[in-house]
C-alpha cells in the first residue's frame, strides 16, 4: 500500500520545510510514504527548500494557475506514482502531519473513499467569529447539496482512495474542496470525516482577496457544481417560482371577472402570462440540462475507464525516471523527481 501526500504551494520558501518534516514516514498499513511537492509557479525558493526538506517529487507549474489546478496536477501525478491513497495537505503549515494516520484509517479499513479532516471551526480560537458562522453555515449547505455528514466542507487536509482519485474530476478554477463534496455524494461515495487539530496559520490565506469574495466566489461554485449533477431539482425549482405565481395570477384574473370586475387587473394577468411562459422555459431548459447530465455521466465513465488504462499503461516504477508528456494545449507544467 502505497500514500502519497501531495502539498500544493505557492510562494511557500517559509513554511514548506516543516510541512515536509511534519509527515510521518512510517505508518501502519502503508508500505511507503512519498512527499509530492506541487509547485503552482512559485517566484521565490520553495522548490529548493522542499528538496533539501526531502521531497521526493516535484510537479511544476511554469505560471501560477490557482489552487484547483494544483490539486488536479497532484492528483495525477500522484496516481502515475502508483499511490493506492492520496492525503493532500496545505503548504502553509494549517495542518498537522501527524494527523495523517488517523485520517487514512477509514480507507484503510474499507469504510471510507474520501475522508475529510474536521477542524471543527466553529470552536477554532484561532477563528474569527465572522470566519467560525461563514464555515459552520457552509458546510451545512454543502452537507444539504451533497448528501454527506461532512461538518468542515472546506476542510483542504482530505485523504482519497485510488478509486475516488480516479473518479473525481474537478471543474471548477477556484478551489476543489466544494465541488468535490458535491461530486462524490451524487456519485455514491463513501465519504466520512474524523477530528484533526489545525494550527494558526503566520499569514492571510491566498485563496479570496477577502471574506466577501470568498463567499461569492464559493457560492458560484457550489450553484454551478450542484446544477451540473442535480440539473432537474435546480431549473425545476426555478420553474416553480415563476410559474405558481403565475398561475395564482390567472386564477386572481378570473376570479375578477366572473365576478365582472376583471376589466381593471388586465396588466396583472399580463405580468402572470409572463411569469407563466418563463417558468415553463426554465423547466424545457431543465429537461435540456438533464439530458446533458446523462451525456455527461457517460463521458465521466469513460474517462474515469481512459485514465485508469492511462495509469497502468505509464506507471512510474522508478521516481527518476519519470516525466509525462504535457497536454496538447497546455505546456505549462513539468514533473521532476528525486
Amino acid at each position: 500500500m502505497r500514500l502519497v501526500v501531495q502539498i500544493p504551494c505557492y510562494n511557500e520558501e517559509a513554511m514548506i520545510a516543516k510541512v515536509i518534516a511534519d509527515i510521518p514516514r512510517s505508518i501502519p498499513g502503508i508500505r511507503e510514504v512519498l512527499v509530492l511537492v506541487v509547485d503552482d509557479g512559485s517566484t521565490d525558493q520553495t522548490v529548493s527548500v522542499a528538496l533539501a526538506a526531502g521531497a521526493d517529487c516535484i510537479a511544476h507549474h511554469v505560471r501560477n494557475r490557482g489552487l484547483a489546478a494544483a490539486f488536479r496536477t497532484g492528483v495525477d501525478a500522484a496516481l502515475r506514482l502508483g499511490a493506492d491513497i492520496i492525503v493532500n495537505t496545505d503548504g502553509d503549515n494549517q495542518y498537522s502531519g501527524a494527523d495523517i494516520p488517523k485520517l487514512v484509517q477509514p480507507i484503510l479499513r474499507g469504510r471510507a473513499d474520501l475522508v475529510v479532516g474536521d477542524r471543527d471551526p466553529s470552536s477554532a480560537r484561532h477563528f474569527s467569529a465572522q470566519k467560525r458562522f461563514l464555515q459552520a453555515f457552509g458546510s451545512w449547505v454543502v452537507r444539504q447539496l451533497s448528501g454527506t455528514t461532512v461538518p468542515d466542507a472546506p476542510s483542504g487536509f482530505r485523504a482519497l482512495s485510488r478509486e475516488a482519485a480516479l473518479r473525481l474530476n474537478v471543474v471548477t478554477s477556484y478551489s476543489y474542496t466544494l465541488e468535490t463534496l458535491i461530486q462524490a455524494g451524487s456519485q455514491r461515495l463513501a465519504v466520512s470525516s474524523v477530528p484533526i487539530s489545525a494550527n494558526p496559520t503566520a499569514r492571510q490565506s491566498r485563496l479570496a482577496r477577502s471574506t466577501l469574495d470568498y463567499v461569492q466566489r464559493s457560492l458560484v461554485t457550489l450553484v454551478r457544481a450542484y446544477a451540473m449533477y442535480q440539473p432537474v431539482r435546480v431549473f425545476a425549482t426555478i420553474s416553480l417560482l415563476l410559474f405558481v405565481p403565475g398561475l395564482l395570477g390567472v386564477a386572481r384574473f378570473l376570479w375578477y371577472d366572473v365576478h365582472g370586475v376583471g376589466s381593471g387587473h388586465v396588466q396583472s394577468l399580463v405580468l402572470s402570462g409572463v411569469l407563466l411562459v418563463i417558468g415553463l422555459q426554465v423547466g424545457l431548459i431543465g429537461l435540456v440540462a438533464d439530458l446533458i447530465a446523462g451525456h455527461r455521466r457517460l463521458m465521466e465513465e469513460a474517462l474515469y475507464r481512459l485514465r485508469k488504462l492511462d495509469v497502468v499503461e505509464r506507471p512510474l516504477t522508478t521516481p527518476r525516471s519519470y516525466s509525462p508528456e504535457p497536454p496538447p494545449d497546455e505546456t505549462s507544467e513539468s514533473i521532476t523527481h528525486v
